[in-house]
């Protein structure tokens, strides 16, 4: 840390989940050259409205209750770095730390944001990797979860601090409905969390913000104006907007799933049926269907379009609507299948 240290601090007035990411990216990979990086140290605070947040390489599918979700209109966001999947809402402040590679240090982001916290009549501090934990009459409880990420000459820290989440909906659309689904990637952690205003109940998004701020300043002996970035602003980024399109395209959010296997079974009038699908970046690259109906046919034609199909709803409803124009004479059979099948890849 030296005099020469510059300091941008940067706050959305957007609750867009997708834009925010974009935005996070945006100043990560293009706001600065390099050599302005190595003397400037960002500041990022934002927030998401009703949005689950996945890890680089989490499988939305075994993290979340998509069906829920979708019923629900919950937007879900892939995230660049990596770590476990969070639901955001406007009880819950993000925060980013941007630095050059050479200059990061995450004790000293941690260190801000717990004497933020601290400054309320709170102890907390930062616990392992990723944790920043707070005492409470219960014993510690989580707070915050941090992700990383970085380049050759640039790295960030960003993190969630939870104020007045609403821990229901974390429960709803943090767990998957059952499903014999496995997956090969990483897996979140669930920790006891608790809500800041538990606590405080004078803490809140503006007053915290502040604080965090005014600890960013007194560390690196400077200040700087505040930039708030509103969304005309960003649509009007055509680099920012080339984030936004990636951030938001259902490839990204979905496709970049890693490889998975779904196995479900059902019992029907017209027999039982057990069906395999390896999935890889969202797509079956492999079916396998077992039966002891009278029909093999229906059995073979189901096999054959439900492989290099998107696993979506509208692509399987597409294949087997095509199986359907094959085998009239049995349709309301695979009425019946196309039924269970949409709602268990749901």
């Amino acid at each position: 840390m030296t005099n020469k240290t510059k300091l941008r601090v940067l706050i959305s007035d957007t609750f867009d989940p997708w834009f925010n990411i974009a935005t996070e990216d945006w100043i990560f990979r293009d706001m600065l050259t390099p050599e302005e990086l190595e003397e400037t140290k960002i500041l990022f605070l934002w927030r998401n409205d009703n949005t689950v947040v996945i890890g680089r390489f989490q499988n939305p599918w075994t993290e979340c209750n998509t069906q829920k979700m979708e019923e629900d209109k919950i937007i879900l966001a892939r995230r660049q770095s990596g770590g476990g999947a969070v639901f955001h809402d406007l009880g819950n402040t993000n925060f980013t730390f941007l630095s050059s590679k050479s200059n990061f240090d995450k004790s000293v982001n941690n260190k801000i944001i717990t004497n933020a916290i601290n400054s309320f009549g709170l102890n907390s501090w930062a616990s392992g990797r990723n944790d920043l934990l707070v005492e409470t009459s219960e014993g510690e409880k989580k707070i915050s979860g941090s992700a990383f990420k970085e380049t050759k000459d640039r790295s960030f820290h960003h993190g969630t601090l939870l104020i007045n989440a609403d821990m229901t909906k974390l429960g709803q659309y943090l767990n998957p409905s059952k499903k014999k689904l496995e997956s090969k990637g990483i897996t979140s952690v669930r920790a006891r969390v608790t809500n800041l205003q538990e606590i405080n109940p004078e803490i809140t998004h503006e007053l915290l913000c502040e604080r965090i701020i005014q600890e960013f300043f007194d560390y690196y002996q400077t200040e700087c104006s505040i930039e708030v970035l509103d969304h005309n602003y960003l649509q009007s980024l055509p680099k920012l907007q080339e984030h936004f399109l990636r951030m938001s395209n259902w490839k990204w959010r979905f496709g970049e799933a890693p490889k998975f296997n779904h196995q479900m079974s059902e019992r029907f009038t017209w027999g039982t049926i057990d069906v395999h699908l390896d999935v890889h970046k969202a797509i079956v690259e492999k079916s396998q269907i077992f039966s002891d109906s009278l029909h093999p046919e229906m059995i073979e034609l189901l096999m054959a379009s439900l492989e290099n199909v998107s696993y979506t709803k509208d692509a399987f409803r597409a294949s087997i609507a095509r199986v359907r124009a094959e085998l009239p004479m049995i349709e309301d059979y695979l009425l019946e299948f196309e039924e269970w099948i949409l709602k268990e890849i749901s």
